[in-house]
């Protein structure tokens, strides 16, 4: 073995730009496979991890797409030969809150695939500070629950979450919000619901999560605040959302919660189901551009290792004269590509981590309410793990050809030729 490894060598340093090229040609491959890779799977995990900041894995509530094509006219006809006649017909007054919603957080709360629950009241509202009149969406929550599942500690950006437990008529509000409000911690805003009821609160804090669809819009209060607010029980619920310890099994769990509960139940991926989709044909694209550029560098080390073996056949008829059986010859050209392989790959892998270490340093400003900083790049070992093995294997498999053809050639005519 030691005696094949030495002529490998031999042969790669007496051709040391051909062999430099074949290295190179690996060394772009996997440094570009690492690059692009890490870049797309790392802006990927940050769309997801943005998504399920804001997303309950699994989502309870009314659905008002139910039919209303049912009316009064058809339940008191008693007989087949009546006829009723119905025109311009009504929606149906279609009730939002989840019946038995808190014994239903209850129930959740015991169930042991759960992290944790929310129960919420929401509401389309308008907000009015001085002459400025804006419409957004109220959330009453119970602001310790609602923080256990997404977070919003974290995205305070003035003033204590804390605040909303002790001040009676609370509000923690939108940054993008306060903005157009003009409005900041301390301020009283009234809160107007379409139907008429109106509330003066207090502003104790305002967050943001870097997605202006929720930051220009929305405001948390006290469950019991909104439900003052609208004018109902204690009891009204319109949403309950829900964690799992797995986020995978929300497909499985949401139509269990619905049949036992009655109540609609909406699992992440499916309320996603475009964006994830979208995912998966950048992860496609992504894997289609590297693995065609590892397969053109293995096509160039294909060529380069012809021309070895053709410039090398003297060399090979005295080694088939000397003993050297086929398969001799096909290790010594086998041993070469690996050691192609081997070095193009590792200075692939060094190459293509450096730039996308650089590439995450690079500082992006989205503004004051955008969450990322620098452009969010995934480290998995398992790429460099791959892209060694695919670095190896291509070309190995680019050289396994031209070497199985050099062990079979004729000493005998190659010294006559």
């Amino acid at each position: 073995m030691n005696l094949h490894f030495s002529i490998a060598t031999t042969h790669l340093l007496s051709k040391k730009k051909q062999t430099i090229t074949a290295m190179l040609g690996v060394t772009f491959g996997i440094g570009m496979f690492i690059l692009m890779i890490g870049v797309i799977t790392g802006v990927n995990g940050y769309l997801t991890e943005s998504m399920l900041e804001s997303t309950a894995h699994v989502r309870m509530f009314n659905d008002l797409a139910s039919s209303n094509r049912k009316s009064i006219v058809e339940e008191t006809l008693s007989s087949p030969h009546e006829i009723g006649t119905i025109q311009h017909q009504k929606p149906k007054n279609i009730k939002l809150s989840i019946h038995n919603g808190m014994q239903i957080v209850s129930d959740l709360k015991n169930n042991p695939n759960v992290l944790g629950v929310s129960p919420q009241v929401s509401s389309q509202v308008f907000y009015n500070y001085g002459p400025v009149q804006l419409n957004g969406q109220i959330a009453g929550v119970n602001i310790t629950d609602e923080d256990r599942l997404f977070d919003v500690a974290g995205k305070i950006k003035d003033g204590r979450m804390e605040s909303l437990l002790s001040a009676g008529n609370g509000l923690i509000m939108g940054a993008g919000l306060a903005k157009k409000l003009n409005a900041k911690v301390g301020d009283r805003v009234m809160i107007t619901t379409p139907l008429g009821g109106s509330l003066t609160l207090k502003i104790v804090a305002t967050f943001a999560t870097g997605n202006g669809m929720v930051d220009n819009i929305k405001s948390y209060a006290s469950l019991s605040t909104v439900q003052k607010i609208l004018q109902r029980d204690p009891g009204y619920i319109t949403t309950i959302s829900v964690n799992l310890k797995n986020m995978n099994d929300a497909k499985l769990l949401a139509p269990e919660l619905h049949a036992k509960y009655g109540v609609e139940s909406e699992d992440w991926e499916t309320a996603n189901a475009v964006i994830l989709q979208s995912f998966v044909i950048r992860n496609i694209m992504t894997y289609v551009v590297v693995i065609t550029l590892l397969v053109v560098a293995g096509f160039g080390i294909y060529n380069i290792m012809s021309m070895t073996i053709n410039d090398k056949m003297k060399d090979i008829a005295i080694m088939k004269a000397t003993g050297f059986t086929a398969r001799d010859i096909v290790l010594v050209f086998m041993l070469q590509a690996v050691i192609v392989g081997f070095g193009g790959a590792s200075l692939g892998l060094v190459i293509g981590g450096a730039l996308a270490y650089w590439v995450s340093t690079i500082p992006f400003d989205f503004g004051e309410f955008a969450s990322m900083t620098h452009f969010p790049v995934n480290f998995d070992p398992m790429h460099y793990v791959f892209g060694l093995l695919f670095g190896i294997g291509s070309t190995c498999l680019a050289g396994f050809l031209p070497s199985r053809k050099a062990g079979k050639i004729d000493p005998v005519q190659i010294i006559r030729g």
